[in-house]
């Protein structure tokens, strides 16, 4: 089942659920040198959660960066030993086939018991 899809559907569900009991529902929001009126209450919620996911960007894509050089400089010197060449993957799959052909063909001279 597609999970994922099922969570985001109950989201935006949620989220539709909460526009439609605040339509009516209006604020004024003041910069200081301007203020806006009856502006609604789910608008001035989406907004500043916008702005608060592009305020915290900067910081994760510098986490990520930083971490990744760390892994880099730690995982780098074992990494051909973890992930072995492609003409390895594909002997390792011949391999798998040819013992699956042997084992499958062994079974199948098998006669059944009795």
């Amino acid at each position: 089942m597609p999970w994922r899809l099922i969570v985001i559907v109950i989201v935006f569900a949620v989220f539709l659920a909460f526009i439609m009991f605040n339509l009516n529902n209006s604020c004024d929001i003041n910069f200081g040198f301007i203020q806006i009126e009856n502006v609604p209450v789910f608008l001035t919620i989406f907004i500043s959660f916008i702005l608060g996911m592009l305020c915290s960007l900067p910081f994760a894509l510098f986490y990520r960066r930083k971490h990744k050089e760390v892994l880099k400089k730690h995982v780098k010197p074992n990494f051909d030993e973890l992930h072995p060449e492609p003409e390895a993957d594909d002997k390792i799959r011949q391999d798998a086939a040819m013992a699956r052909k042997r084992f499958f063909s062994n079974r199948k001279s098998e006669k059944p018991h009795e």
